[in-house]
């Protein structure tokens, strides 16, 4: 379950503009906590003035019916295909049950029009539980129902982002995540994760990057990115802010129009250069215009590294097909 969900984006994640919020009751533990990028932590002798301190969201033990509820407004729509519930450090005061619903609304906190995404589930204290998602509709919120009160530590929401582009005109960054760009595969991702590449702004440190680990054996580290929307790409960036000792010396792309991520390999014959071996340097955005080959429309793009090394963020600039 857990390598089924890597493929899709962090649909929580605050870079992306999600926010909380709503809680019924967030007493012991802020509900912002609750889409917190870290992984929660225990503090042995952490209080304040409501109690222990616990790393997640926390509402105060119910003395009447009913049940608390949190709401996420995801920072970009995206139909969800699963959910991993953490109630790691929580062991005598996590809910027994929970349920998740979501809905499409440009309201803060919808009333109305909720659907269910994950029935009424049992679950456990001091664990992870990845909870599967079939519904095929596109939400910009999410909400998490407890039963009937405690505390939850992280929800990490897996999906993919579903973008308008009806109004937009000229180049648009086709791989960046808030317009649906995602990487499929890759060769290794020791280091850092391949999400980093697509995420917003520039990195913040080496940390913020794709790294692999260091090549020993013969090859070249790659991965491949689903853009968002077939397009026709006129630009790209790689960007090697704050790799120095640890840069690719060269890059190359390749790209193709594939009918979906299913039939996409590194072995697809269908590949075809877009960008030649070109040198890289450490710490600095590089930008390729007149060396991209034209090659007419593509869905995915495969970026390959030589030999090894980590690279923070790859832009590729287009025309939306259609």
């Amino acid at each position: 379950m857990t390598q089924k969900l890597d493929r899709w984006v962090r649909l929580e994640h605050p870079r992306l503009g999600t926010r909380v919020t709503m809680a019924t009751d967030d007493f012991f533990g802020a509900k912002e906590r609750l889409i917190d990028p870290a992984e929660p932590v225990f503090i042995e002798d952490k209080y304040d003035d409501h109690g222990k301190w616990m790393d997640g969201w926390e509402s105060r033990r119910r003395r009447e019916p009913g049940h608390d509820a949190c709401i996420i407004r995801l920072g970009v729509p995206g139909i969800i295909h699963g959910f991993d519930l953490d109630t790691s450090h929580f062991t005598g005061n996590f809910p027994p049950q929970v349920s998740l619903e979501g809905c499409s609304s440009d309201i803060e906190v919808p009333q109305e029009g909720w659907v269910e995404l994950v029935p009424r589930t049992d679950i456990a204290g001091n664990a992870h539980h990845f909870l599967d998602v079939r519904h095929d509709s596109v939400v910009t919120h999410v909400r998490l129902n407890i039963y009937p009160d405690g505390g939850v530590a992280r929800l990490r929401i897996f999906g993919e982002v579903r973008p308008d582009f009806s109004g937009v005109h000229g180049y648009v960054d086709l791989a960046a995540v808030e317009h649906g760009g995602r990487p499929i595969a890759c060769s290794d991702q020791h280091y850092g994760s391949v999400h980093n590449l697509l995420a917003p702004g520039r990195g913040v440190n080496m940390g913020d990057g794709w790294e692999t680990a260091r090549r020993r054996g013969p090859g070249n580290d790659w991965v491949i990115i689903a853009l968002g929307r077939p397009g026709v790409i006129r630009r790209a960036e790689i960007d090697t802010a704050h790799f120095k000792g640890n840069y690719p010396d060269r890059v190359s792309l390749e790209a193709a129009l594939f009918d979906s991520d299913d039939a996409v390999s590194n072995s697809s014959p269908e590949w075809t250069a877009l960008l030649p071996e070109s040198q890289l340097k450490m710490d600095q955005q590089h930008y390729f215009d007149d060396e991209l080959a034209d090659i007419g429309t593509v869905s995915h793009v495969r970026v390959s590294i030589y030999p090894d090394g980590g690279i923070s963020r790859v832009r590729l600039f287009g025309q939306v097909d259609g």
